[in-house]
């Protein structure tokens, strides 16, 4: 038998090895439930799905009731809190998630290991909103990506109740350097589908710009929308209206992610404004103290996190909180637009890769629309060439000889009898009439911009030689300003319509000796004066006329108004935005 002494010295001993081999069994489990932690992390590359999986991961670990990670924003707040734990009812009742107060604001504000066993004693401690479920232990451990604080891992309240211990402290700091890494592998594989995306996008928009296809700026905003995860897309190019002024750039397409039917973006954007508030086709942004006039001007890409405050109306909507905005260089001497594009507020901010991305696609976009405007200017001169060709050739030979034909029925008619004579000279006319026709057709040929504006100085010249019989004079005709670059053809269809009403009913009621079309372009609005030296306007049947003018003023959002000048006669003045 062992002495009494030696007995309890080698009990002492046992439970020591006892004791010890606990201590093993208990850090082997927490190293295989580190491995399992890892292991779980590394499962998923999408960075909102890793950051569930750490949280996760990380309660499994330590055997915590409620866990969540909490991303620093660049104002020192929380942008992004990931949480689990809680159920779906306790959510509901806290209605706001934290934003990086009390001791979350704590462990923002320095970047150790915080534990707490009593949360309500803590000085730091900011209290729990109403339905907020009831914690006491705290422990929280930050997160570093690049050698910077990304987030913060906080844990509450483990199952067997127990304060959180040093070793606990250790575990969760060594989760949080596997999760950085896997947070830093989530970006560079987010940044490189985002530069493949650009770049396929990048070639897609160039493919269809030099194919000349309909709509191309549509398609790039559309696919810009699609591409930067964001809710609204402008592009805006310097405006080049004829003024010389030089101190705007105008919107040509502008799509937010409301649009249901994007093949008829452009038309809902010429009708009028775009969903939530966007700047439509057709506006103009002064380049002095905007966002968009500060790129063009030094040709750098800038981005804000809340547009609301430092953007144009027409540079954003009213739900647009980050933008970016990207100038269009396709050289070193000139930036011929911006690429602005926008997230609603409240969503995630733009990042600076976000913004290297998406100035390099606009470089190349830039580069694509020089392109298919020398492509287009080529073809364009190929087209004047033939147009001046056929315009000589209607000149030189079939007017010369239409006027012989008409000089030779006129000879004709002096030796036939008065019935045949009659018919000779109504076939004179007509020679006449299409004579006049033709030199219509060659004025239009020799133009050197074929467009609206040669359809809508057409149209009011046919109108003016129809009118002419029954007013008994050609009444004259004054257009001023850029109509080509500006009037589009839904407008130029209203214009023609009016128009011609206004001088029939001029024909019909005024019993005038003089009238006078004056079209013209003064800012963002079109002008059409009717002016007569009649009767005036009182005739009620020709007021009746009237009406269907102002109907067609307020379908594109314009005025119709007649007045009687101080001279008499009647003034018609119909405008419509442009």
């Amino acid at each position: 038998m062992f002495p009494t002494v030696a007995r309890l010295e080698l009990d002492d001993l046992l439970t020591q090895l006892v004791d010890r081999a606990r201590d093993v069994l208990a850090t082997q489990s927490r190293l295989r439930g580190l491995l399992q932690a890892n292991r779980i992390i590394a499962t998923d590359l999408r960075l909102p799905v890793l950051l569930r999986h750490i949280v996760e991961a990380a309660t499994d670990l330590l055997g915590a009731r409620y866990g969540a990670l909490g991303v620093i924003a660049p104002d020192r707040t929380l942008e992004e809190f990931v949480h689990v734990g809680m159920t779906d009812a306790d959510v509901a009742r806290i209605r706001y998630l934290p934003t990086g107060q009390g001791i979350l604001g704590l462990l923002i504000d320095d970047q150790r290991p915080r534990r707490v066993d009593d949360i309500a004693d803590d000085p730091s401690a900011y209290g729990f909103p109403p339905g907020h479920p009831p914690m006491r232990t705290f422990l929280g451990v930050p997160i570093m990506v690049r050698g910077e604080v990304f987030g913060n891992l906080y844990l509450t309240d483990k199952h067997d109740d127990a304060p959180f211990t040093a070793e606990d402290e250790e575990l969760a700091l060594a989760l949080a350097a596997n999760a950085g890494v896997a947070i830093e592998n989530a970006r560079l594989y987010h940044e490189s589908q985002q530069r493949h995306l650009w770049m396929t996008a990048s070639a897609e928009i160039t493919r269809l710009f030099m194919a000349g296809a309909p709509d191309s700026l549509g398609m790039l905003a559309r696919r810009v929308l699609d591409v930067a995860d964001a809710t609204f897309v402008a592009l805006a190019l310097r405006a080049d209206d004829g003024d010389g002024d030089g101190q705007h750039a105008r919107v040509a397409v502008a799509v937010t992610d409301q649009d249901q039917n994007h093949a008829h973006d452009r038309d809902r954007a010429a009708a009028g404004p775009a969903p939530a508030g966007g700047g439509r086709a057709g506006r103009r942004i002064p380049l002095e103290h905007t966002l968009t006039g500060r790129v063009l001007t030094e040709r750098q890409a800038l981005r804000v996190d809340n547009a609301q405050l430092d953007a144009l109306p027409d540079e954003r909507t009213n739900r647009t909180g980050p933008l970016m905005v990207v100038p269009l260089v396709a050289g070193t001497d000139q930036c011929d637009g911006a690429l602005l594009v926008g997230r609603d507020h409240g969503a995630r901010a733009f990042t600076d890769t976000d913004l290297v991305l998406a100035t390099s696609f606009a470089g190349h976009i830039a580069i694509a629309l020089e392109l298919a405007h020398t492509k287009a200017d080529q073809e364009r001169l190929l087209v004047l060439a033939d147009r001046g060709r056929i315009a000589r050739d209607l000149h030189d030979h079939v007017i010369q000889r239409l006027f012989a034909v008409a000089l030779g029925m006129q000879d004709l008619a002096q030796y036939e009898n008065p019935s045949n004579a009659d018919r000779i000279t109504a076939y004179i006319e007509n020679i006449d009439a299409t004579i006049k026709d033709i030199r219509r057709t060659i004025f239009e040929l020799r133009s050197t911009q074929p467009g609206r504006g040669n359809r809508l100085r057409g149209a009011l010249e046919k109108i003016s030689d129809d009118i002419r019989p029954a007013l008994g004079f050609t009444p004259a005709i004054t257009l001023s300003g850029p109509l080509d670059s500006l009037v589009d053809d839904r407008l130029t269809d209203h214009l023609i319509a009016v128009a011609r009403e206004a001088l029939t009913n001029t024909a019909r009621h005024a019993r005038a000796t003089t009238a006078e079309l004056r079209l013209a372009v003064l800012g963002d609005t079109i002008t059409l004066d009717a002016v007569d030296d009649g009767v005036g306007i009182g005739d009620s049947t020709r007021r009746s006329g009237l009406d269907n003018l102002r109907t067609r003023a307020e379908i594109v959002g314009g005025t119709c108004s007649v007045t009687t000048p101080p001279g008499g006669g009647t003034h018609l003045r119909w405008t419509a935005p442009l």
